[in-house]
């Protein structure tokens, strides 16, 4: 998912610890946030409009679509006149901090990446704020990043978030029962049985704390 840096930063929701993703003004990212994305996800936090551009974070998907206030109040700068409480056009998702990545991967990092070249984020005339991020693409990101994070991703993301934009992965670890050494050792010795491994990628959250709201102009495709 992308964002203004000067507008609302990784730094911002970190600050907040949770926010509406508000403002978000085209269609077909409004259908990415309404469609593909369920709570848990996870999501690149995207800086836009910056020197450089890059993705900068990650969050999470911390509420389901629901309508964006911002739309019905004629003091937002995204105002829309068109849309009634009745008949709304604009959701928004709320996400939370998950990470500040210990640097910035730059869009010509993504560019120049050969595991990268089918990212959307980097394609030329993609330029919605939110958009579906493949499972190995996230990975790949964060290993960029240097983080220490899961490697995988949840659904959409790139806040690419993108605002992207991420893929949904469940990691599940495989149960093996371990056999015996020999024919001859197999009636002294019990098999042994290796114990399930579970990976989860949920963490917690701290509480509010209220900064900068999201504001609309971060969010327009």
């Amino acid at each position: 998912m992308k964002s203004e840096p000067d507008v609302f930063s990784i730094d911002d929701l970190k600050a907040q610890r949770r926010a509406p993703w508000d403002g978000v003004r085209n269609y077909q990212a409004r259908n990415f946030m309404r469609d593909q994305m369920a709570v848990g996800d996870l999501v690149l936090f995207y800086h836009s409009n910056a020197k450089p551009p890059g993705v900068a974070g990650i969050a999470r998907i911390a509420g389901a679509a629901r309508p964006d206030p911002t739309q019905f109040d004629p003091a937002s700068e995204a105002h829309d006149p068109g849309s009634k409480p009745e008949d709304h056009r604009w959701l928004l998702v709320d996400v939370e901090f998950v990470e500040k990545l210990p640097r910035l991967v730059s869009l010509d990092e993504l560019k120049a990446d050969p595991a990268l070249a089918a990212m959307l984020v980097i394609q030329r005339g993609q330029r919605l704020s939110v958009q579906p991020v493949a499972a190995e693409h996230f990975a790949r990101v964060r290993e960029l990043a240097g983080s220490a994070g899961p490697a995988t991703a949840t659904k959409t993301a790139t806040k690419t978030a993108t605002k992207a934009g991420a893929t949904k992965v469940a990691a599940s670890a495989a149960k093996a029962a371990a056999k015996p050494a020999s024919a001859a050792k197999a009636a002294a010795k019990p098999t042994k049985k290796a114990s399930a491994a579970k990976l989860a990628k949920k963490a917690s959250t701290a509480a509010k704390k209220p900064a900068k709201k999201a504001s609309a102009a971060k969010k327009t495709a």
